[in-house]
């Protein structure tokens, strides 16, 4: 699994998820539930992880849609 983005922005991480879903990239989102431990104060960030097979796609599609600033550095 290759991590593409860390965020504590809900709205962009509904965004990322919606993006990835339509072009069926499966995707999980790490730390989601720390908000409970947290006290829903949103300081863990959330991470978005795809399959390393998928990783560079994913990484083309957020970035057409403006989100290559956001991308986490590439493993490879």
């Amino acid at each position: 699994m290759d991590e593409v983005l860390r965020t504590n922005d809900a709205v962009l991480l509904s965004f990322v998820q919606s993006l990835l879903n339509g072009e069926g990239i499966a995707h999980m989102v790490l730390d989601g539930n720390m908000s409970v431990l947290e006290g829903s104060l949103g300081v863990i960030p959330r991470r978005v992880l795809v399959a390393d097979d998928k990783a560079a796609w994913a990484r083309v599609i957020l970035t057409r849609n403006g989100l290559g600033d956001e991308l986490r550095p590439s493993r490879v």
